[in-house]
Order: structure tokens, then C-alpha cells, then sequence
């Protein structure tokens, strides 16, 4: 499948994809985890943060009522079911490689289906539309 990158950037990418076909993932505790959950729409793998750039879940932490606070540990844990599901790839978007946070921008997919859009199907996440959408009614 062609991504659009260059050939030193493709062979940077495609180590990742065999790692994450391995790795084991558990929720983030501190900021030393590696392979963990931070909330529904950011993981750590390979010493690097990761934003599943196709969603947009509650947030964990800064939430702004208690029914996104319920919905962003929903989505965190659903997002580590689906990790723990089998072997999985990490994407580049081949938009923006960063966000503005440091985090590579980055598509989970598994037998061509994004991880991001089921979370999308089960209702604990909005697709990536640019910005943020509210939570709280």
C-alpha cells in the first residue's frame, strides 16, 4: 500500500507495525509506561505518544461534567479491549505527521478498519472534524 512517504520514512514506520502486532497494552499509570492507554484517543508505543488522528474522544483529564469524565474511562477501556483484540497497524494519516503537542498523528487499523471508527459505531467517540465537539449536553 502506497503512504505517500518517503522511502527513509517509510522504513521508520514500518518497525512500528510489526511491534504493535506484538505489543501487550495496559492503561498508562505515570509517564514512564510504555505500550499503554493514556485515554480513548492517545496510546504510548515505542517510546513515542501517539494521537489516533480519525477521533475525537471525552476527555480524561479537563473534562467539563461528570458524563464525559464517565464516558472519557469508557472509551479508554474500550480502546485497550480493542488493542488486546490481535495484531494491528499504526498509520501514518499522511497529513500532518505531529500535533501540536508532540504526539505522532497516527490511524490504528486492523483487517482494514480503523479501531478509531468503532469506537465512532459504539458512541464513545466523534470523528476528527478539526476541532473538539462537546461531551456535556
Amino acid at each position: 500500500m502506497e503512504l505517500g512517504l518517503p522511502s527513509m520514512a517509510l522504513q521508520q514506520v514500518q518497525p512500528r507495525l510489526e511491534q504493535a502486532a506484538e505489543a501487550r497494552f495496559t492503561l498508562c499509570a505515570g509517564p514512564r509506561h510504555d505500550n499503554c492507554v493514556i485515554d480513548g484517543d492517545t496510546i504510548r508505543h515505542g517510546g513515542n505518544s501517539i494521537r489516533i488522528a480519525d477521533i475525537n474522544t471525552p476527555e480524561a483529564r479537563g473534562y467539563q461534567c461528570a458524563a464525559e469524565a464517565v464516558l472519557a474511562r469508557q472509551a479508554s477501556l474500550r480502546l485497550l479491549d480493542l488493542l488486546a483484540e490481535g495484531p494491528f497497524e499504526i498509520r501514518p494519516t499522511g497529513s500532518r505527521d505531529t500535533d501540536i503537542y508532540g504526539r505522532q498523528l497516527r490511524v490504528l487499523v486492523r483487517d482494514g478498519q480503523s479501531l478509531g471508527m468503532q469506537l465512532v459505531a459504539e458512541g464513545l467517540a466523534h470523528p476528527w472534524e478539526g476541532s473538539r465537539r462537546s461531551w456535556c449536553g
